[in-house]
């Protein structure tokens, strides 16, 4: 197993290990291991047993839910803000979600089994862990409501502010394909969307590369949903966001 390397930051640069209490970290971080990770990487598939836990620094995971059909529809994006695959130790053994990589970038992995004892003897981490267990089952709510309720513009918007808030500019590596996978839409819906926002001067788009030029246009375009799972996170799991 890898110690921690310079290259790669501070694992406590994801905010879940920055959240944990200071026995659990000196136990934890010997065992940690940096990684990258690589665009439409997938860490893990749905029903399978994870040998590993990811945190993301600079990378960012889409859990994605598939159809008998193939189809596929984003139902939370993981960063900096939190951990893939604890999902698979909160009683169902196995992930629920297919994880891809989004976002290229760095993070770190833990061996499942140092989180499966830390729930079994009821460690310090354990209220973290069901504290982010929490917010996780409220983003996936906010997002069936978003998908149901709110027009293909809200959502774009929406999703355009989840990856802001993870990314260290303020562009974002999406082809309209990709969103279109993400939220579940026909890309000639996404397309559309995207002209009219560079129209109005909101973002730069050229071949997969989105660049917000207007941030307050972008949420005054977006549902509530996002300043509503953002807050709830804030509420159950204190953690610094991008301003």
């Amino acid at each position: 197993m890898h110690t921690v390397s310079a290259p790669y930051g501070d694992p406590r640069d994801n905010h879940f290990l920055a959240s944990l209490p200071e026995s659990v970290w000196a136990r934890w971080r010997h065992q940690l291991e940096p990684v990258d990770l690589s665009a439409d990487q997938q860490l893990h598939a749905c029903a399978t047993s994870l040998a590993y836990l990811h945190f993301p620094t600079t990378a960012m995971v889409s859990l994605l839910y598939l159809t008998k059909d193939g189809a596929s529809t984003e139902i939370c994006a993981v960063g900096s803000d939190g951990v893939v695959g604890i999902d698979s130790l909160m009683g169902a053994n196995t992930a629920q979600t297919l994880a891809v990589v989004q976002r290229a970038g760095q993070g770190y992995r833990l061996p499942s089994q140092a989180v499966r004892q830390e729930l079994t003897q009821a460690g310090p981490a354990l209220p973290v862990m069901l504290r982010y267990a929490h917010s996780l089952v409220a983003k996936v709510a906010q997002t069936a409501v978003c998908n149901h309720f709110h027009s293909v513009e809200q959502r774009v918007c929406r999703r355009l502010l989840i990856s802001l808030d993870q990314a260290p500019q303020n562009e974002v590596a999406l082809t309209h394909q990709q969103f279109s996978n993400l939220l579940g839409v026909r890309r000639e819906s996404v397309t559309a969307v995207a002209h009219k926002l560079q129209g109005r001067g909101v973002i730069r788009y050229h071949r997969g590369h989105i660049t917000v030029l207007d941030r307050q246009g972008l949420e005054q375009g977006a549902c509530e949903c996002y300043a509503m799972a953002r807050q709830q996170y804030e509420r159950t799991l204190p953690m610094p966001l991008a301003a």
